[in-house]
Parts: structure tokens; C-alpha cells; sequence
């Protein structure tokens, strides 16, 4: 349980710019400390001491705001982001390196007994608010939606967001994910763009973004042929510096495009 929690502590770091020092991460982080009481909980559990484990679990989300029912199986590196009104159900399984943001629900739509609750495989994230109900598996490194609410398996890999979730599998689509990644978020923590005027807001200046850097990656290039003529007829190679005239548009230059240097 000892090597678990250290692996947990770790994943913090890895995935929440916030954390600062391992201090604050033990003493300030619930979704940590909920999922280190649910590993006592589910030893309590699978060792037939099933009153003490629920009463464990009981304890948990009245001190987090996060429940986790002591029969579910949860892999290493878990990680929940803020935490509040995280709900696990009994069947749930979870596989290593997953993350859930605040207000997830891994909740069942049947009363029968058996398996009624979803399966994660290794790397998935859910966003924030998003419901992921029944039997259902969702593959390795997929991502849900913030608010989407998902009733059918989502292949590994994939993108699935709205209400109900469908996947995104447009080349438009993919698009659009690619560079919001590349511009430091991801689309799977925004809903349906059709139906959501923020998400529409979102989708059309990241479509926006791209149609740019992709006018700014051909003016380059006619630039540069038009350099590689003149020195041709010149008798002469391109110089570095009309090169380094023409930096790469990445994020680095993004960030720092609207600085101008100061003179000595």
C-alpha cells in the first residue's frame, strides 16, 4: 500500500502544474487522501470485512466529498483532480495512469446484481462533470468530456464528448484537437460545440489558430524559395540571417510575440 501511495504522490506532480513540495501534496490534496483510505477500505473489503470497509469508506467521502465504494479495483498512479462529487461505483475497474476531474460519476444503470458498472483502461481521462454509466468499457488513452454523458464503449484512443457522447472522428475534428493540444489544452475538457455557444467560441478560434500557422508555414516557404533564387542569380548561399529572420511559429515564439526588446 506504502509503494502505492509513493506512486501516487508522484503521479500529482506529473499531471497538476499546481503541486509545489510532497508536503503539500500529503496534507492538501483530497483526491489523494481518498484514495489512499480506499485502499485500506478495499483491503478491509477483499479480506471479508465488509461493514468496516464501507464504514471506512463512509468516513472518506464525508471528509473528501469523493466516494469510492471499497469493492471497486483501482490501478496504479490513480489520479482525481480537486476531487468533489467523485462517485465510484461497487463494479468499476480502473486501470493504471487514469485521471478524473472533479464531479465524475462511474455509476451503474441496472439493480441486478454482477457487473453494472463502467471498466477504464490504462490512460484514460474524464473531464470534469462527465457521467460514464453501465457495463461499459472505455479503451486505453481515451478521453471523455467535460459534462458528456457516455453509455456505450468508447474505443482506445478516442476522443468522445456531448450528450449523449459520441466520438469525434471528423478530419475537422482532429484537427482541431491536435492544435488545441499544441496550444496547452485539449478538447476533451470542453462539450459539443453544436450545442454549447462556449465550445463554438473555443472550437472557431482554434480553427483559426490553425488556418494561421498554416498561411504562416507557406508565406515562409515562398519566402525562403524566393531567398534561394536571389542568392542563386547572386552567386551567393542564403544568409543565417535572413534565416533567423523567420523563426518557427511554436509555442515558445507564440508566448513571447507580443514582447519587444528594449534598447540599451
Amino acid at each position: 500500500m506504502f509503494r502505492h501511495l509513493k506512486e501516487d504522490i508522484q503521479s500529482v506532480f506529473e499531471r497538476d502544474p499546481a503541486a509545489r513540495n510532497r508536503f503539500e501534496v500529503i496534507t492538501c490534496y483530497p483526491g489523494l487522501h481518498a484514495l489512499a483510505l480506499y485502499r485500506l477500505a478495499h483491503w478491509l473489503w477483499t479480506h471479508d470485512l465488509k461493514w468496516p470497509g464501507r464504514a471506512l469508506s463512509h468516513l472518506t467521502r464525508f471528509l473528501t466529498g469523493i466516494e469510492i465504494h471499497p469493492g471497486a479495483i483501482i490501478g496504479r498512479r490513480f489520479f482525481i483532480d480537486h476531487g468533489m462529487g467523485v462517485v465510484i461505483g461497487e463494479t468499476a475497474e480502473i486501470g493504471d495512469d487514469c485521471t478524473l476531474y472533479h464531479g465524475v460519476t462511474l455509476g451503474g444503470t441496472s439493480w441486478a446484481k454482477g457487473k453494472r458498472h463502467p471498466t477504464l483502461e490504462n490512460g484514460v481521462v474524464i473531464g470534469a462533470g462527465a457521467k460514464v454509466l453501465g457495463p461499459i468499457t472505455i479503451g486505453a488513452g481515451a478521453k471523455i468530456g467535460s459534462n458528456a454523458v457516455v453509455v456505450k464503449n468508447v474505443p482506445a484512443g478516442a476522443t468522445a464528448v456531448g450528450i449523449p457522447a459520441r466520438i469525434m472522428e471528423s478530419v475537422v475534428e482532429q484537427q482541431r484537437e491536435a492544435q488545441a493540444a499544441r496550444l496547452g489544452f485539449s478538447a476533451y475538457a470542453v462539450s459539443r460545440a453544436e450545442d454549447d455557444p462556449v465550445a463554438q467560441a473555443i472550437a472557431g478560434l482554434t480553427d483559426h489558430t490553425s488556418a494561421i500557422d498554416a498561411q504562416l508555414g507557406a508565406l515562409r516557404e515562398r519566402l525562403d524559395r524566393v531567398e534561394a533564387e536571389r542568392s542563386a542569380v547572386a552567386g551567393q548561399s542564403p544568409s543565417a540571417a535572413s534565416k533567423e529572420a523567420l523563426p518557427s511559429v511554436d509555442g515558445e515564439h507564440i508566448a513571447t510575440a507580443g514582447t519587444t526588446p528594449q534598447s540599451e
